[in-house]
């Protein structure tokens, strides 16, 4: 076996990195479910709606504004003139938008079998959300865990109904491989001094480690390795939209696995996993042209980049699969299940961003 069909292997669930969306979904009939899927208008988001409603189910893509949204849904009934496309207005970035959102989605009376929380934004210069946080962990995490906490009761209440065990999927990254604990305070996330940690170093090796395998190269400081010396620091001493994006993805996870153990407790019928879609060259990583080393770095690694198809393959496999019914909690790249940081497992660091996401809600609630 040469060198490169070794990195394109599948893994114990019969696919790998090289599987598209369409083939781990082959033959599964998804009439009976609906699924709302974010950042749906573009990239894997899109393809994943598109696989969806492919196997017959019904979905609903939430778009930051209805323009973007109905484009989506005339692409994808082009491609599938049978497709169940519904779309509705929420902006990840406003708490009160996805409020909204929730509410009119809850009032149609409408089944969820799926949630698919895929949105998300990446290496963005500083900005702060309409609730005052910075940007990136408002879009990729509390916005999803916001729209999950209020989607909850409706998600077991169909499952009660159908017998049909509902799943929530949350997109995170390996990235993640690069963010610790140390930052879980409102005043961190938004101090633009405060994105940088010695100890978690951005690294070639990590992310060159990611485009092949899924995950970062063995002794790269995506593991926390202090003996890698071939660390590059794009913009030390400032805000670091990179360290932000890392710290949203470990978000993504923890809150997974949080919520997992929760529903577990309770004994809900449904399940809650993370992935890594691994390296996928789509309109998330349109703030690299700002940095030209990792604009540099990024073309030179195109070609070992996955395509859409390949890149939506995890999220739609653990969406439908029935190879994945009653695993929860987990983490998955490749469409095999992986394992992530300590961080990532941590259940005390998981509880205190669950405590910090219900205060950061709570407050934008009040009257300023």
């Amino acid at each position: 076996m040469g060198l490169w069909n070794w990195f394109w292997r599948p893994g114990p669930s019969g696919f790998g990195s090289s599987s598209t969306a369409e083939q781990v979904t082959e033959g599964i009939d998804a009439s009976h479910l609906t699924a709302i899927v974010t950042g749906a208008t573009s990239g894997i988001g899109k393809e994943t709606a598109r696989v969806l409603a492919l196997r017959g189910a019904k979905v609903i893509i939430p778009a930051r504004t209805l323009e973007a949204g109905a484009k989506a849904k005339e692409s994808l009934l082009e491609a599938n003139p049978a497709a169940k496309i519904d779309v509705m207005e929420m902006d990840l970035g406003s708490l009160k938008s996805v409020e909204s959102f929730a509410r009119s989605f809850v009032s149609s009376s409408r089944p969820l079998n799926i949630l698919i929380n895929n949105a998300g934004i990446m290496w963005c210069p500083f900005q702060l959300s309409r609730d005052g946080i910075e940007l990136q962990f408002a879009t990729n995490h509390l916005g999803h865990f916001l729209l999950t906490k209020l989607l909850l009761d409706k998600m077991k209440s169909t499952g009660k109904e159908t017998g049909i065990q509902g799943r929530i999927v949350n997109v995170s990254s390996d990235a993640h491989r690069r963010a610790d604990g140390s930052w879980l305070s409102l005043d961190t996330i938004n101090d633009q001094s405060k994105s940088t940690h010695s100890d978690i170093s951005f690294s070639v090796g990590s992310l060159l480690g990611i485009l092949v395998r899924g995950s970062p190269l063995k002794g790269s400081s995506g593991r926390g390795d202090p003996r890698v010396s071939s660390q590059y620091s794009p913009c030390s001493g400032r805000y670091q939209g990179l360290r932000a994006y890392d710290r949203s993805k470990l978000a993504n996870i923890l809150h997974a696995n949080e919520l997992s153990r929760g529903l577990q407790e309770e004994g809900a019928n449904l399940t809650v996993n993370s992935l890594h879609p691994g390296v996928i060259f789509t309109n998330i990583a349109r703030y690299l042209e700002l940095n030209a080393f990792l604009l540099s770095l990024a073309t030179l690694a195109k070609p070992l980049a996955r395509s859409v198809p390949q890149g939506a393959a995890t999220t739609c496999y653990l969406a439908l699969h029935p190879g994945v019914k009653d695993v929860s909690g987990k983490y998955f790249a490749n469409c095999n299940e992986e394992t992530p940081t300590r961080y990532a497992r941590d259940r005390d660091l998981a509880k205190k961003l669950w405590d910090l996401s219900e205060e950061l809600v709570e407050k934008s609630r009040k009257p300023a």
